[in-house]
């Protein structure tokens, strides 16, 4: 591994996430967090969600503002494109949750960070989803993500870094496990 000695900051408080992982391994229930989104329909595809507000430490919490969505389709299925579709969001959000991965465990491996780049693709046949072939999956057949990672270390360090944030990321898990999904009407 690379070891640095000028004082490395990639932006992580590095300490606040020990001191955070130590106080909940003492307190379990603390550490049960519940993400929530709520999404209303426009018109067509197009939908709207927001993201307010959340539970973990044992009681309510809320984000600094709401964040807000647009969700659609693009032209090409004869929709208005007012956002990107649902899975160029789930892209979204594992490139999001790499990236900040690959922060931290820099941070924790005294490693500076320059820039990180992640680029993913997502291969999906639509003929799944439109219902035109029943042996077509309706998720994505696979996903590559690339990194372009200019840091102080090897190339096998940043190997490392990448492989260390996989191993940590909410939602590569979520993604490469079977995840309890259910839906109900009111």
């Amino acid at each position: 591994m690379t070891v640095t000695t000028t004082p490395v900051d990639n932006g992580i408080n590095l300490q606040a996430l020990l001191d955070a992982r130590e106080a909940l391994s003492a307190n379990p229930e603390a550490a049960e967090f519940q993400w929530r989104a709520t999404c209303s329909w426009v018109n067509g595809t197009h939908s709207h969600t927001t993201v307010e507000g959340f539970r973990g430490l044992c009681e309510e919490q809320a984000h600094r503002s709401t964040f807000q969505y647009d969700v659609d389709h693009p032209e090409c299925f004869f929709s208005e494109d007012h956002g990107p579709t649902p899975t160029e969001i789930v892209l979204v959000g594992l490139a999001g949750c790499l990236t900040a991965g690959v922060a931290a465990v820099a941070q924790r491996r005294g490693i500076q960070l320059r820039s990180v780049t992640a680029t993913l693709t997502g291969d999906l046949n639509v003929l799944g989803v439109l219902g035109a072939d029943p042996d077509i999956r309706n998720g994505f057949n696979q996903i590559e993500v690339h990194f372009d990672i200019d840091a102080d270390a090897s190339p096998a360090d940043i190997e490392a870094l990448v492989a260390g944030s996989q191993k940590r990321s909410a939602v590569y898990d979520a993604l490469t496990n079977p995840t309890s999904v259910t839906v109900t009407v009111n």
